[in-house]
């Protein structure tokens, strides 16, 4: 298999594609370039491609916050379903609007310096999520405390007990 091995050639140059993430200044600076190229090779045609090009880039940017938006507004705040399963796809550097695109429900603010936002379950359990600059350093799982007498699974007969 062909794919297979490209995969594999691509993975061991990238490990982790989400590691590079572009930079704004970079991004800014490269379409600033692209205008300045596009003119000196096309002229005004050129020069009103890139302005195009970056134009595009900023409404689908704008468009994928909206949709994260829209889908966390359709949830109750700090709420998911599996709070075990949301511990389990966080990451280091994740944006919030990755997070929020993952939980679906916008999270309940419980700190503002440094960011720290929290989504509960519906057994108690939480995650609480720190970011700095926008970015995910860390995150813990809470459960909620168990109870101290065991709960057993035996049935439970009305017959009443004999002393015989």
């Amino acid at each position: 298999m062909p794919t297979d091995n490209r995969r594999s050639t691509l993975l061991f140059v990238f490990p982790n594609p989400k590691q590079f993430a572009m930079n704004p200044i970079i991004g800014w600076t490269l379409a600033v370039i692209g205008t300045a190229l596009g003119y000196h090779r096309y002229g005004w045609p050129g020069v009103a491609l890139c302005v195009s090009v970056v134009v595009f880039w900023l409404l689908l940017q704008f468009s994928k916050a909206v949709r994260a938006m829209r889908v966390a507004g359709q949830s109750p705040v700090g709420v998911v379903p599996s709070a075990v399963m949301l511990h389990s796809k966080l990451r280091k550097g994740m944006r919030l609007m990755e997070i929020i695109l993952h939980t679906r429900s916008l999270g309940a603010k419980v700190r503002e310096v440094p960011e720290v936002w929290r989504w509960t379950d519906g057994s108690g359990a939480s995650v609480v999520v720190t970011l700095v600059n926008g970015r995910c350093t860390g995150w813990t799982l809470e459960r909620p405390p168990q109870s101290a007498a065991p709960v057993s699974d035996a049935p439970v007969s009305d017959a009443p007990i004999s002393a015989a």
